[in-house]
């Protein structure tokens, strides 16, 4: 198989068009006010809370710092369940808080959090529950508020890989208590790095904007231990002009998803996820699992690399398998989750992926 000349990643970076971004900036020459909340800052947050129907909402400079500040100005303590179907920075966040996860198994239809299994795992020691909106896919929202309600609960979303979808015309930032939105290069909608918290209660915005500018409130007062999570002006100023183009980005990621729903569907042994009535999706990832195909999901992976084209495991290996927390956890008690993990290859996904190019990627796989 011959090898082609220019590769082709799992994703490549939304960027708008040079000079709108150097015209974006170019006023930072004559201020000089390159951080701290400054204007493009002021003028990112309005146009997100805007455009994502947030009650309120805190830029981050990344989306981790957002999840990580935001479980800490929530003063949770003991237990906190999430998934381990989950990129590293979820379960992160919740250990550098000091708190314990627990991991709950994943549905077999849309890889997140099964709130069939989430009850049974809900101790005295548990304080909130951190479910993860996976490759676009909404968590079953309303049966994990009913749950959390009826225990007290705090419903803290990792929302990172739902910019702009809504269900029913609900913004996936108001569900639960609050929403992490990650706007990492990588992502549908970017800031070069940079994130986002989506919260219902509007009291939160003293503790969560403290949080992230080393806990000072004034110049003379510093009431919060908190660290340095504020995004910059630049990274605002990416935001805003990608904030221009978003929906036609997300327009040609429907085309791309089309073509391989297309080509894929249908096939013994390859399963995709379907579109859910109601939902506006935002075409993030494509996940395609191999059960029971003529190869597995390593193979497919390595005839794809010959071709100089490169996927991604995404997510392998699950959390609970990592050597971190190897002494504590064990990816087989949660067997979906490591199952699936095995089998899940992510294709190429983004908006300016040429159609021809997903066949060649189609063909591939199909042999």
């Amino acid at each position: 198989m011959e090898k082609r000349g220019e590769p082709i990643r799992v994703t490549r970076s939304s960027m708008p068009p040079f000079e709108e971004y150097v015209d974006m900036i170019r006023p930072l020459w004559d201020s000089h006010w390159l951080t701290n909340m400054g204007d493009l800052h002021q003028r990112l947050e309005a146009g997100l809370k805007e455009y994502l129907h947030a009650e309120n909402l805190s830029l981050f400079t990344n989306g981790h710092l957002a999840l990580e500040m935001t479980i800490q100005a929530f003063q949770l303590k003991g237990q906190v369940i999430t998934t381990p179907f989950t990129f590293a920075s979820t379960t992160h966040a919740i250990v550098r808080n000091g708190l314990t996860p627990v991991f709950c198994d994943i549905r077999e239809e849309d890889y997140t959090l099964d709130p069939e299994k989430l009850e049974a795992l809900i101790t005295e020691e548990t304080s909130a529950i951190v479910p993860v909106h996976v490759y676009g896919n909404l968590c079953r929202t309303a049966e994990i508020q009913e749950i959390a309600d009826r225990h007290g609960l705090k419903v803290i979303y990792d929302a990172a890989h739902t910019f702009g979808v809504e269900v029913d015309g609900r913004s996936a930032a108001s569900f639960g208590d609050a929403s992490m939105f990650s706007f990492h290069a990588t992502k549908v909608y970017n800031t070069i790095e940079g994130g986002a918290v989506a919260y219902r209660d509007a009291a939160l915005a003293h503790e969560i904007n403290g949080l992230k500018n080393f806990g000072i409130l004034d110049e003379e007062t510093v009431a919060l231990v908190g660290g340095n999570g504020k995004m910059n002006e630049f990274q605002a100023a990416m935001g805003l002009c990608n904030l221009r183009h978003v929906d036609e980005e997300i327009g040609k990621r429907r085309l791309v998803y089309e073509r391989y729903m297309e080509r894929l569907s249908g096939v013994r042994g390859i399963r995709l996820c379907q579109p859910k009535p109601g939902v506006k999706m935002n075409y993030a990832y494509m996940p395609v699992v191999f059960d029971g195909f003529k190869w597995n999901r390593d193979e497919v992976f390595a005839r794809l690399a010959e071709a100089g084209i490169y996927p991604r495991k995404y997510f392998y290996p699950c959390v609970n398998a990592y050597p971190c927390y190897a002494d504590r956890y064990s990816p087989e008690d949660t067997p979906v989750a490591a199952r699936i993990s095995r089998q899940v290859l992510t294709l190429p996904m983004y908006a300016d992926l040429a159609l021809d190019v997903v066949d060649e990627i189609c063909d591939i796989i199909l042999g």
